[in-house]
């Protein structure tokens, strides 16, 4: 299920639907954007509204000239080009969501619906289950929803048409990329670096291109939703933290196509396995906030100059909760050694988590607990 046939089967007849991607109707948008309102009165759905930037200046007219709200929904895949017009054209007049891939939750009809905030009722929670070797099918065949309404769909086949769609009609549309197979070596070489504090001088450097142009790249694929980079938790209590974020890909399908990894069982047993482990464990904790309205998740992680790191810091109400993702079935007391970093600098400090592979919640100490990465 995709956007748009979410919003239909949500809003029902309720609105009127239009795609921009008809001639016909792109067409007339474009050239009269007054007759395209005339000829679509009412409550409207409009899809693919970034092809044409022209309508959004209709939109405002519409918009300012009723007290109604929510008369007009827009939709576009270009997520960068169409935040751009947003912004600028309808700024103040215009509530945004942003669809991710399938979380866990989704796709097992969990109804928790909680962001990971792991207070103690949070973790009292009780949740589904699931095996290692069916969450490692998950993180292989990736969030992407008709990856998993239909079962039958080439998984290879499926990324391949994704990417290459991605790269041909979305990041030539957005910048001047005038050799796509180094676009598509860079997309690659950032895969290769999931999980890992970003270096731009070393992805450029690899790829042939400057440290700016590797900026603005890595800022189209944020931007677009493929990837994130993780802030670094720093003041000045902790004056030897690094300030260097953390790069995360969303969708974990997509990383394990991207370095060639063709099965879920090749992938557990590979050298990326760790790496793409945190990946699906950090896309899962921000999916739990942004499924609940929250954009901007309170979410950071930790390295200073002494090589100490916490690879998540999750903020709430002045309390701080530190995560570490670790591919044990066994975790131990010593791998949250570094949390105590925390305390000792005046932080007030909740549970301290292990998200690991142990098949159920088990306490380490009063205050440390291994925690199901199914659960998140």
């Amino acid at each position: 299920m995709g956007k748009t046939t979410l919003l239909k089967h949500v809003l029902g007849d309720e609105y009127a639907y239009v795609t921009l991607d008809d001639i016909n109707d792109l067409e007339l948008a474009k050239t009269d954007p007054k007759l395209f309102f005339v000829n679509y009165p009412g409550r409207l759905l409009i899809d693919e509204v970034q092809n044409v930037p022209e309508l959004l200046m209709e939109i405002k007219r519409i918009v300012d000239a009723t007290d109604d709200r929510g008369t007009i929904i827009l939709t576009g895949s270009q997520t960068f080009s169409l935040m751009a017009n947003v912004s600028e054209s309808l700024a103040g007049r215009v509530g945004i969501l942003e669809l991710n891939g399938l979380s866990l939750r989704e796709l097992k009809s969990d109804t928790f619906h909680r962001p990971f905030i792991p207070d103690d009722s949070y973790l009292e929670s009780r949740r589904f289950k699931m095996d290692v070797g069916t969450l490692w099918e998950f993180i292989h065949r990736g969030a992407m929803p008709e990856l998993h309404r239909n079962q039958d769909l080439d998984w290879e086949l499926f990324y391949a048409s994704y990417v290459k769609t991605y790269l041909e009609r979305d990041v030539r549309s957005i910048v001047n990329v005038r050799d796509l197979d180094v676009f598509s070596r860079f997309i690659r070489a950032l895969a290769a670096r999931t999980g890992q504090l970003l270096n731009y001088h070393a992805i450029g450097s690899e790829i042939g291109i400057n440290e700016m142009t590797v900026k603005s790249w890595i800022g189209i694929l944020e931007a677009s939703g493929v990837v994130v980079r993780i802030p670094v938790f720093s003041n000045n209590r902790l004056s030897r933290a690094l300030k260097t974020p953390v790069l995360y890909f969303m969708d974990t399908g997509l990383v394990s196509y991207l370095l060639r990894w063709p099965t879920a069982e090749t992938l557990m047993r590979g050298a990326m396995s760790g790496p793409i482990l945190e990946t699906f464990a950090v896309s899962e904790v921000l999916k739990s906030f942004n499924n609940v309205g929250v954009t901007k998740a309170p979410i950071y992680y930790y390295r200073d100059k002494d090589g100490r790191e916490i690879d998540l810091i999750i903020e709430e109400e002045g309390t701080l909760y530190p995560v570490e993702i670790k591919q044990s079935a066994t975790p131990r007391l010593e791998m949250a050694g570094h949390f105590k970093l925390l305390e000792r600098v005046g932080y007030k400090v909740g549970n301290k988590v292990i998200l690991s592979l142990v098949d159920k919640k088990r306490y380490l100490s009063e205050d440390v607990v291994a925690y199901p990465m199914t659960e998140i």
